[in-house]
């Protein structure tokens, strides 16, 4: 990732999250030092970048916002706006829904994952909650990183934007 920073003549960030799709693992680092590290779930599909193949973008991003934040565990998010429902409440539970917290990232490589038809941010790849923790440790999203809620809820509480987000094989 150093060396992503410096052929970007970007400063690397005090924390960075990385997100590494072979172990379907986010590990939170702070200063080099690692903080956490938990399950995730990427996508179904095969690794990718470009738009509308819902496959999760790899590469350097930064988080762009931090949506969700003073809601339950569990609350219901559709276009990034809490629903008022635990998705508990809603008939389509079976479906992977966006729960919890928002983490909407930014690509920060261009022609890689930002720009053009593999821009992270238009594709609106988000780190977030899911009614299906039990698939957590498994490729299932569609492009998306998948959290447990209570991990997700954590880890909105100890990021911000302009955070660093690698992921990778």
């Amino acid at each position: 990732m150093n060396k992503t920073c410096s052929r970007l003549g970007i400063k690397p960030a005090d924390r960075i999250v990385a997100v590494r799709i072979g172990t379907q693992t986010l590990q939170l680092f702070e200063h080099t030092r690692l903080l956490k590290s938990l399950p995730v779930s990427t996508s179904r599909r095969p690794p990718s970048n470009v738009k509308d193949s819902l496959g999760t973008p790899r590469g350097l991003h930064e988080i762009a916002e931090r949506i969700g934040g003073g809601q339950p565990p569990g609350m219901v998010f559709k276009s990034r706006v809490p629903t008022g429902r635990h998705y508990a409440e809603l008939p389509e539970a079976g479906a992977n829904l966006i729960t919890s917290r928002i983490l909407w990232l930014r690509g920060l490589e261009p022609g890689v994952n930002l720009g053009g038809d593999v821009d992270t941010h238009g594709r609106y790849i988000y780190i977030h909650g899911t009614n299906r923790e039990d698939r957590i440790g498994e490729p299932f999203s569609a492009g998306c990183v998948l959290m447990r809620n209570l991990d997700v809820v954590e880890l909105h509480e100890q990021v911000r934007p302009g955070d660093f987000v690698w992921i990778g094989d």
